[in-house]
């Protein structure tokens, strides 16, 4: 599976200014990362977490978010939460899906049930209940912009790993399928075809890492994770690239790839 490398970052975030952008797994050194950079570029960030307290000790630095608590496993939460943000802000313009998680170990016969539900909730489940509770005001919107997080377990799984790689590749294809539905609504539509202004991306990483995690392993080498800056800069440029040429692309965020 080719994968894209990702582009410098941009000087100019022209579209995100004024943007309504919710960022699914907020309460996470990366949610936080990507919530203060949309902020500091003009947009309207609706961070979503399970846990009020995680996302207020977390958050607390923003300005203007709207911090908001919801089960994203649950269809009916998230589909309450969708008419909600149509309603305070006429729809949200960006999806930044960041909710996942690690299991596995012990070969592919201790890939337990347990380990697999957690994955499958935590990486399938949540991005299939906000992308379709979300999908019709991403495709409304004038910039929709939509981004997973994936991994290069997804190009070479292994054994240990192999529900991990299983779900991110279908969370992948997800994201896919989402492109193929903006593109065919919008540029490739038969009839009054208009030009695209919707797209879905994934944006691949080895693994991620923080300024914590840097001071509490200090010996250990992090040169192949991806900084949640870097992840951060590269969402808020999502908004400054042209949808058509964006659209269904899976861009790395490995450094030196």
């Amino acid at each position: 599976m080719s994968t894209e490398p990702a582009a410098g970052p941009s000087t100019e975030s022209l579209t995100v200014r004024g943007r309504t952008v919710l960022v699914a797994g907020a309460g996470s050194p990366s949610g936080a990362a990507v919530c203060k950079a949309l902020e500091a570029a003009g947009a309207k960030v609706v961070a979503v977490g399970r846990d009020a307290a995680r996302l207020e000790n977390t958050l607390f630095s923003l300005f203007d978010a709207d911090l908001r608590t919801c089960d994203l496993s649950d269809p009916e939460e998230v589909s309450a939460l969708a008419s909600d943000l149509q309603e305070t802000y006429g729809g949200i313009d960006g999806l930044i899906h960041l909710v996942g998680g690690w299991r596995g170990g012990g070969g592919i016969t201790g890939q337990s049930d347990d380990d697999w539900d957690f994955l499958e909730t935590n990486i399938l489940r949540t991005l299939r209940n906000v992308s379709r509770s979300f999908y019709d005001q991403l495709a409304a919107s004038d910039d929709g912009r939509l981004a997973i997080v994936s991994s290069t377990a997804v190009d070479s799984p292994t054994a240990g790993g192999a529900g991990y790689a299983a779900a991110k590749a279908g969370a992948e294809a997800w994201v896919q399928a989402i492109a193929q539905g903006f593109r065919r609504a919008q540029s490739g539509a038969k009839e009054n075809p208009q030009p695209q202004h919707s797209a879905a991306v994934v944006l691949v990483v080895k693994a991620l890492v923080d300024d914590a995690m840097r001071t509490a392993e200090p010996d250990r080498n992090f040169s192949t994770y991806t900084d949640v800056q870097a992840l951060a800069d590269a969402v808020v440029g999502l908004f400054s690239e042209d949808a058509a040429q964006l659209n269904g692309r899976r861009i790395s965020l490995v450094p030196g790839a």
